[in-house]
Parts: structure tokens; C-alpha cells; sequence
């Protein structure tokens, strides 16, 4: 019974620094930039898919991670400046209607390109053992992944909390205008801040690919839950989040 407790334990912490890396990047779209961002289910599953097709070239899992992530950064980053940008001054639900759209659009294409079957992404050979916890075997990429999860939230929450881009992103979200008035680019920081946000969607994706499986409707199943952890982790609080994912 303790060995199942202990399996059951370990699991349920990989699901949750995979949820959390989600609620980060929404968090911060969602909490910090004041964006409804329904398409971020999307960018986990594109990240997933780009990381499929680069590990498919060259048979190596981290360049698949590299893949996912900034190909995750740039597509968000395409869809900040052409379009949210525009949508930044209207209501909330001129927001969600929007990136309600994207999120369809981008689960067609996905279609298109990639298909409709289960695809994976193997385990990379590094970590492809057990390390024994407590009297029993646990994979050692399933621990990995907890050690990204915290590494990420311990890393945001520095940068946010105790930097000074950090400050200006907070005095930004609270009077854009008289950041403006001080000579920041207020609109190429909030590009950068949402690209950051997707790319850690797409990062979730491909570390989550050998465990999850990818597939179409994915991106709609994680979404769901990820907004209910921010929003009950409180909008913009990346402790909060973390703590709601745990």
C-alpha cells in the first residue's frame, strides 16, 4: 500500500508541473497582459507537433524541445502583433471570440498538416531508466519533468517579482499609458511577454508528448483545465497557480 501511495504521489506531481507550465504561460497572458487567450490550448498541442516533426528529422529529443518551444514563441508572437494588439482597447468578449477563432482555425490546420492519429515522441536515451524512491522504481524522466516544472515556476517568480523588466511588465499591465510616457516600447514588451507565455505551452507540449501521446482535441481537453487552475490560483499569480496545479 505505501508503494502504491508512493507511485500514485510521484504521478500525480509529473501531471502537475505539466499542468502548471500551461497555467504559467495562460497566467501570464490571461493575469498579467489582460488577455482571454482561449488558443493556448492550441500552442500546447502545436509545440507538441512541431517537436514530432523535428524529432522526426533528426531523431533527437532536444532539438525537438527546441522545435516545440520557439516554434510555439514565434507563431504566438505572429498572432500578438497582426492581430491581439488590435484588441487590446475592446471588451473581453470581443477577446474570447477572437482567440476562440484562432484556437479552431489552428486545431484544422494542425489536422491538415500532422493528421488525426495518435503520434508520440520517444523518451530521450538519457533518461530512459528507473531510480529506485523509497523501494520502488520511478522512471527518471517522469522526475525530470517535476525538476522543469519547478525550476520554471521558481525562475518566472524571480523574474517577475524581483527584476526590474519584471516591475516595468506589472506597471505596464496597471497604467500602460504612463509607462509609455517614460519611453518604453510598451507594445514590443507585451509581444515579448506573450510570446513567453506560448512558448512555455509549446515546451509543455513536447515534454509532455512521451507521457500524453498527441493527438487532435488535446488542446481543448488541457485548456479546460488550465484556465480553472489560474483562474482559481488567482489572475496573474504564478504562486497561486502553482499551488492549484499542485
Amino acid at each position: 500500500m505505501i508503494d502504491f501511495i508512493i507511485a500514485q504521489t510521484l504521478n500525480g506531481l509529473v501531471y502537475s508541473m505539466l499542468l502548471f507550465l500551461l497555467a504559467l504561460g495562460l497566467s501570464l497572458t490571461f493575469g498579467m497582459l489582460r488577455v482571454i487567450n482561449l488558443a493556448h490550448g492550441a500552442f500546447f498541442l502545436m509545440g507538441a507537433y512541431f517537436g514530432i516533426t523535428a524529432w522526426s528529422l533528426t531523431q533527437s529529443f532536444w532539438a525537438a524541445v527546441l522545435a516545440g518551444t520557439l516554434g510555439a514563441a514565434l507563431v504566438g508572437a505572429l498572432l500578438e502583433r497582426t492581430w491581439l494588439q488590435l484588441f487590446y482597447v475592446r471588451n473581453e468578449l470581443d477577446q474570447v471570440i477572437l482567440t476562440f477563432g484562432f484556437a479552431l482555425v489552428f486545431a484544422d490546420l494542425m489536422k491538415m498538416f500532422w493528421g488525426k492519429d495518435i503520434r508520440s515522441i520517444p523518451v530521450p536515451s538519457g533518461f530512459s531508466g528507473a531510480v529506485s524512491i523509497a523501494g520502488i522504481y520511478f522512471p527518471s524522466y517522469r522526475l525530470v519533468l517535476i525538476a522543469v516544472g519547478i525550476s520554471m515556476f521558481v525562475g518566472t517568480w524571480l523574474a517577475i517579482e524581483r527584476t526590474r523588466i519584471g516591475a516595468l511588465i506589472r506597471a505596464s499591465v496597471s497604467d500602460r499609458v504612463m509607462v509609455s510616457g517614460l519611453g518604453f516600447n510598451i507594445g514590443l514588451l507585451f509581444t515579448y511577454v506573450f510570446a513567453f507565455g506560448t512558448a512555455i505551452a509549446g515546451l509543455a507540449g513536447v515534454l509532455g508528448a512521451p507521457i500524453t501521446g498527441v493527438y487532435p482535441g488535446l488542446d481543448f481537453e488541457v485548456l479546460i483545465t488550465t484556465l480553472i487552475v489560474v483562474v482559481v490560483g488567482g489572475l496573474g499569480n504564478i504562486s497561486g497557480a502553482f499551488g492549484q496545479a499542485c
